[in-house]
């Protein structure tokens, strides 16, 4: 079993960073990659975008890594004479997961909340037999309205509390989508000795509410390469049938080849496969036919487009209150993106 940095894993997780509030999970990263970096900046909308220059690089190539800080989360938009909340989502969520499962509100200073829905014993036999909906729920803070609004005003993020957790040879935890990514990243800037272009590694935000940060970054780095880094489904679990695994945990990293929002360069995932085998990382194809990623801005918004592709890490429950991934998975993802990134000079990239 190759062994990952849990606890580094675990603080970039249970960090709090909804989508436009990513601040405590930027100001975090920024400290942990300028170390590792001969450039660290900020752009307007707030994407951390640290640079390693390369070795072999007469031409000024850059290759952009993009990886998103932002996770699912909530917005408050209204406090009831209850002192209850109401929200709206910061992405895209599984209501069926939220019933009874305690947030956190980011308000003044950080309160726990509890997400309530109308209690089963006084359902119709039609509400049972309905999906829940995020609208038919609202967050219990536990104190009256006066008290809530010491500390809460409508616009305040919400977050899922869970911390992170090893179980058996995963990692389980709310926000493994996409800070298994962000730590990926950090953690391949530490190991990479050699690049050969200069590498642009992006921390990128509001990724969860349409790839707003990877579009804004991507216009500016203008990429000759891309490479996103996100969570995929793993769908290996009782029910499925193998053509909707889409990818399986302990099997290895995984090389995106399309999305609802992209088709990957052809050459960009055949030389991941390539140094894959040369390096003797085990990898998965990943086909994923609904849902995008940062590969989409990372591909066509710099001025001339960019060769681009995705290493996925398999993961499963996403969106859900908790997600959860393989440590192989994450060490493999970790090795493929160096190899990538020491390597890209010596594909030919013409054919």
């Amino acid at each position: 079993m190759s062994e990952i940095n849990v606890p580094l894993l675990k603080q970039i997780c249970e960090i709090a960073g909804a989508p436009g509030f990513e601040k405590r999970v930027r100001d975090l990263v920024i400290d942990l990659v300028k170390p590792h970096a001969n450039e660290v900046s900020t752009d307007n909308l707030g994407n951390v975008i640290a640079i390693k220059r390369g070795n072999r690089n007469p031409d000024g190539k850059r290759v952009m890594v993009a990886a998103h800080l932002d996770e699912i989360g909530f917005i408050v938009t209204h406090i009831d004479e209850q002192g209850f909340l109401r929200f709206h989502t910061l992405g895209g969520f599984d209501p069926k997961t939220l019933t009874a499962q305690r947030v956190i509100v980011h308000g003044k200073k950080d309160l726990i909340g509890v997400m309530g829905s109308k209690p089963i014993h006084v359902m119709t036999q039609e509400e049972r037999a309905k999906l829940p909906k995020t609208t038919d729920f609202f967050i219990d803070l536990g104190m009256p309205k006066e008290e809530v609004e010491k500390y809460i005003s409508i616009g305040d993020p919400v977050t899922r509390d869970r911390e992170l957790i090893e179980m058996g040879d995963c990692v389980n935890c709310k926000s493994i989508d996409n800070r298994v990514a962000v730590f990926i990243l950090i953690e391949a800037l530490k190991k990479l000795e050699n690049p050969s272009y200069d590498v642009y590694a992006t921390f990128t935000v509001q990724e969860e509410v349409g790839i707003r940060g990877a579009n804004v970054a991507a216009h500016s780095i203008n990429p000759d390469f891309g490479i996103a880094l996100d969570t995929t489904i793993a769908f290996d679990v009782p029910g499925a049938a193998a053509h909707e695994k889409v990818t399986e945990l302990g099997k290895g990293t995984a090389i995106k080849i399309m999305d609802a929002m992209t088709i990957c360069d052809y050459r960009m995932v055949e030389f991941m496969k390539q140094t894959a085998t040369k390096e003797a990382i085990s990898w998965q194809p990943e086909i994923l036919t609904a849902g995008g990623t940062d590969t989409a801005g990372v591909q066509r918004m710099g001025k001339q487009g960019s060769i681009a592709g995705a290493i996925s890490i398999p993961t499963r429950h996403l969106h859900q209150v908790i997600e959860m991934a393989h440590k192989k998975d994450i060490s493999d993802s970790i090795s493929l993106l160096v190899a990538c990134l020491e390597q890209v000079d010596t594909y030919d990239w013409s054919h």
